[in-house]
């Protein structure tokens, strides 16, 4: 991110580089060829991680995380941004809205994945109810103390099989001004528990490598101590995690974007064509700066964002505003450089195409585009009653 750190700061990311040359940037083509991590390099960068004091960095110390603040997650999560999703998500960053687990959960499931014993999915996406969540057919009935779940999820991603997903599904409905509206809960649910079927999903041509799985559910049973939070409460959890987590999006996409430019610009000063550096024509010249200034605003936002989110002030539309500029910004960037390149920049032997092809979704995942600009216009026009 832009260069103003302190000394703790400068440790962390020289940390971090260190670490991304020896664990990952030398699996990349690989890992992309053959669209599959080995589960012995996975469980290597795991186990490197907790050895610089990388893994569930973004929990408490108190309950064994690295105990990091946002302005340190976003370091790392703008560095890990430089590599494939396939590689840096095996350095857990638990999802922290476990750290509403209470009693006996706190042992199950949150300390676990502190530990790295476990893993957890982020179950929300479904078939018929992608950007439109409060569509979701996923739902839990009584059944006397108990919950009866039933419905699937999809594109829900992670780096290898789980031990247990973060299930969100519709426990009835409550009347609002609006109309009725869906009473989301939160559910902890263990892969192997009776109608619970976990598969691999589709193959992405982004990040190949990084998994999506299905979530299938059939008349799961689950008992009160299943639910995350309260009942009829579940999207304010997820809300909580959304909204960082499109913050890290940002953060992630800056970091790629860096990449691509340094690339960009290596070869057009490099590359020559009628006798001089091609980066000296005003066509590829420009590209260059509408870069830089793309990738500096885009920093600029990140830190905004995050110091907002330090003072408990950030919105949603701070957050959404993060991601559609920074996933925008970074599209912009690779197929702009993918024209600098030429010819090459679509040659698998170059890596430029791996980075085009990944730095796409972007602009999908955490919420596509167009939902980020519909959360902007709401929160501009709401205000006016409208």
């Amino acid at each position: 991110m832009l260069d103003n750190f302190n000394h703790e700061q400068q440790m962390l990311q020289e940390t971090v580089r260190r670490f991304m040359d020896a664990e990952m940037f030398p699996h990349e083509e690989a890992i992309d060829r053959d669209a599959h991590v080995p589960i012995e390099l996975g469980r290597q960068i795991e186990q490197r991680a907790r050895e610089v004091g990388l893994f569930a960095a973004n929990l408490p110390a108190e309950i064994g995380g690295g105990g990091l603040d946002y302005e340190q997650m976003g370091l790392i999560e703008y560095e890990f941004g430089k590599t494939s999703h396939a590689l840096h998500s095996w350095v857990a960053r638990p999802t922290e809205i476990l750290l509403a687990c209470e009693g006996d959960q706190r042992d199950t499931y949150l300390l676990p994945c502190v530990t790295g014993e476990k893993r957890e999915l982020f179950g929300l996406s479904e078939p018929e109810a992608g950007s439109d969540i409060m569509s979701m057919k996923s739902n839990a009935r009584r059944d006397g103390d108990d919950w009866i779940l039933n419905g699937s999820k999809h594109f829900i991603s992670g780096p290898v099989t789980p031990d247990f997903a973060i299930v969100f599904a519709a426990t009835g409905h409550d009347e609002t001004p609006r109309g009725p509206r869906p009473r989301i809960t939160a559910f902890l649910v263990d892969v192997g528990m009776p109608g619970f079927e976990v598969s691999i999903g589709y193959n992405c041509t982004s990040y190949r490598g990084y998994l999506n799985f299905r979530l299938d559910f059939d008349d799961v049973r689950l008992s009160s101590a299943h639910v995350l939070g309260e009942e009829g409460r579940g999207l304010e959890l997820a809300g909580k995690w959304l909204g960082m987590g499109r913050i890290w999006v940002g953060a992630t996409c800056c970091g790629k974007a860096e990449r691509i430019y340094d690339m960009a610009c290596d070869w057009a000063a490099n590359r020559k064509q009628f006798g001089q550096a091609i980066g000296k024509f005003q066509a590829t010249g420009f590209k260059l700066a509408d870069m830089a200034v793309g990738l500096r605003a885009g920093q600029l936002m990140v830190k905004d964002a995050i110091a907002r989110a330090n003072e408990g002030q950030m919105s949603d539309s701070d957050a959404a505003m993060v991601k559609l500029y920074c996933s925008e910004m970074l599209c912009r960037t690779a197929d702009d450089a993918v024209q600098i390149y030429g010819g090459m920049g679509l040659m698998e032997e170059m890596p430029i195409h791996r980075l085009w092809r990944d730095s796409r979704l972007e602009r999908i995942w955490d919420g596509t585009s167009e939902i980020q600009r519909h959360i902007i216009t709401r929160s501009i026009l709401r205000p006016l009653g409208a």
